[in-house]
């Protein structure tokens, strides 16, 4: 295959992988909705899960399949251009989608986390979606600036750390609302599957702390290509202002957690004000922004 096929079986392969993550959206909607049964001769309801098992099933492997389609697409695209495929938002957004996907199905191995799958689907429908109506942008060559091998290393890194952030941030959200509901009395029916707070709150704080470091290590390989690409290891240049940010944010919340003590809301919120500043950095920085990082292509 030539390049120019190459790119549109990329282009055919994201729009294979939405069919398939809208079926897995559906599967897990059904799931939750249909779990919830209403008891003969009562007001009282209770959670059944033995007629939408498969649908939940059904959902958990369409992730699977859709995960490895968006694998196909992002790696024919690179192939097309003959390099790595994050040259512009549209790439971006894609690898963004594969690594969430790919955090959500590491963290279902290791946790019962398959209630995460509903709003982790919608989320990679809307980046996926987003990216081929609005972000899109031909294959074609680097700018000069981003011809460095520092630009697999620098945005490898970040695109994981994104998308594990992203997860935690779902998480955190989870807590806020489960709280507000147990404070209205007992959890929903529909809500019971859902874990404790205590439960959300130590898995939203071991997904950050797993994947600091490397955010951390592409701040730092950010700088050092920087100096190799302008003669300079900071600028003060808008996204290389928002990554420190976010680094910041971050690491105030690992620091709030283990010297302070903080946990459960005060933590959640700040795990969400840390998460809101990277997708600050990807959306608005990259599109509207102005400065030496304007990839987008837009």
């Amino acid at each position: 295959m030539n390049s120019i096929q190459l790119a549109t079986f990329s282009n055919h392969a994201i729009y294979a992988a939405l069919f398939v993550f809208t079926i897995a959206f559906f599967a897990h909607a059904f799931e939750v909705a249909w779990s919830v049964k209403n008891v003969e001769g009562s007001d009282s309801t209770v959670l059944d899960f033995s007629k939408t098992e498969r649908a939940g099933r059904i959902g958990t492997a369409m992730m699977i399949l859709g995960f490895f389609i968006v694998t196909i697409a992002v790696a024919t695209r690179g192939l097309s251009a003959h390099r790595v495929p994050w040259g512009n938002m549209y790439e971006f957004s894609i690898t963004g989608a594969f690594t969430l996907c790919a955090a959500y199905l590491f963290s279902l191995s290791k946790w019962k986390l398959r209630w995460l799958g509903l709003p982790v689907s919608f989320f990679t429908l809307l980046t996926l979606g987003t990216a081929i109506t609005v972000l899109y942008r031909p294959s074609e060559q680097l700018v000069p600036a981003l011809k460095s091998p520092w630009l697999a290393v620098h945005v490898s890194a970040a695109i994981i750390s994104g998308g594990v952030f992203l997860v935690a941030n779902l998480v955190a959200a989870t807590y806020l609302w489960m709280e507000v509901i147990e404070k209205k009395g007992e959890r929903p029916v529909w809500a019971k599957k859902i874990p404790s707070l205590e439960s959300l709150d130590q898995l939203s704080y071991r997904l950050i702390a797993f994947v600091f470091p490397l955010w951390t290590f592409a701040v730092i390989a950010g700088a050092i290509w920087a100096e190799s690409a302008w003669g300079k290891y900071w600028s003060w240049d808008p996204k290389e202002t928002w990554a420190f940010i976010t680094w910041v944010a971050y690491a105030a919340y690992l620091h709030a957690r283990v010297t302070v003590g903080w946990r459960g809301r005060r933590a959640a919120w700040l795990c969400i004000f840390a998460g809101s500043t990277f997708l600050f950095n990807y959306i608005y920085v990259n599109i509207w922004g102005t400065g030496l990082h304007t990839y987008s292509g837009l």
